[in-house]
């Protein structure tokens, strides 16, 4: 028996079977290329220890989370913090709050920029005297503001031979204006100089010049840092910290400092996975001094004190990422 078709049935059926073969193959399309990652930008404010921190950062950023190579930007404190505020820069790895805590509350407040907690805690600040001065005689013990009128020839500056020279920090630091406000009320601008540092390197390099010779020094300097890791050096002793003078005169000793790492709100969003390994970042003033003398001795930037930290203590860092982000770290490593 011959079957006679209908003329559409044919036509029907090659348009059924050219749809079968295209509906595979539109259930497999790619799935769209995710956005690309974009380098992250650091506040590299001009100090060793903050750039170090940077350089661990940005290294487990870039090989664990596989971003580009990251950005440094420099500058002074109020400065970067601004950036940051604006979005220009992304983190800031050490956050010294108390002293600059106007445009922090500022900032925080508005949702600009969000704080993930302490960098290290156990850290410090203030005036200092080389112990070998107090050894010596040429000093009492437990030296205190009250006492420096007294001793102020021994600080001779030789610019302004009639009064001590005092070795202020860097200007645009927040502390520099503490330290020459605190000079005023202690009434110490009577009898010594308020020398200004031209940078980290000039304020360490006065303390440590004056140490290897064994000569007086009076400055300002905190913790951690490798020449608080490698000389004896003495604090100044101040009236206790108090909330009320400290927020009028300053006339007393810093506050227990809080050294925060803190990021532009909008890298909540577009890196998710950064700020959570930024939360868990953690280390000591020890581990940092240690860091920082490692880069002195060795004269080694701060890219290299960095892997020196991360190849020193693997067990601290590999806690803050997740395992397969550790391995990928570790195999980059030198």
């Amino acid at each position: 028996m011959i079957i006679k078709r209908k003329p559409g049935i044919k036509i029907l059926m090659i348009a059924l079977g050219a749809l079968l073969i295209v509906l595979p193959f539109a259930g497999c399309a790619a799935a769209p290329e995710p956005a690309s990652k974009a380098p992250i930008v650091f506040a590299d404010v001009g100090w060793d220890s903050v750039q170090v921190h940077n350089r661990i950062a940005a290294f487990i950023v870039e090989n664990g989370y596989g971003h580009p190579e990251s950005e440094f930007i420099p500058g002074a404190t109020i400065a970067l913090f601004e950036g940051l505020a604006r979005g220009d820069i992304d983190v800031e790895m050490e956050c010294w709050v108390e002293n600059q805590q106007e445009a922090y509350d500022k900032h925080i407040a508005a949702g600009e920029v969000v704080d993930l907690g302490g960098n290290f805690l156990d850290n410090w600040q203030g005036w200092l005297v080389p112990t070998y001065m107090i050894e010596n005689g040429d000093l009492p013990e437990g030296v205190s503001v009250e006492d420096l009128p007294k001793y102020w020839e021994l600080f001779k500056d030789p610019e302004a031979p009639t009064k001590g020279r005092f070795v202020n920090s860097v200007p645009g630091w927040e502390c520099t204006g503490i330290n020459s406000e605190k000079l005023k009320v202690y009434g110490l601008d009577e009898y010594y100089t308020d020398f200004l540092a031209g940078s980290d390197a000039a304020l360490s390099g006065s303390m440590a010049g004056a140490y290897e010779k064994g000569e007086p020094w009076l400055g300002y300097y905190w913790e951690p840092t490798w020449a608080l890791g490698k000389y004896d050096m003495t604090k100044i002793e101040e009236p206790p910290y108090d909330k009320e003078i400290w927020e009028t005169t300053c006339a007393c000793a810093y506050p227990a400092n809080k050294v925060n790492i803190v990021v532009h709100a909008s890298l909540l969003d577009r890196a998710p996975e950064v700020v959570e390994f930024l939360r868990n970042y953690e280390s000591t003033t020890a581990q940092c001094n240690k860091a920082l003398a490692y880069m002195q001795e060795n004269k080694a930037s701060t890219g290299e004190a960095a892997i020196w930290f991360l190849e020193e203590y693997e067990s601290l860092w590999t806690s803050w990422v997740p395992s397969d982000v550790a391995s990928k770290v570790k195999a980059a490593l030198p």
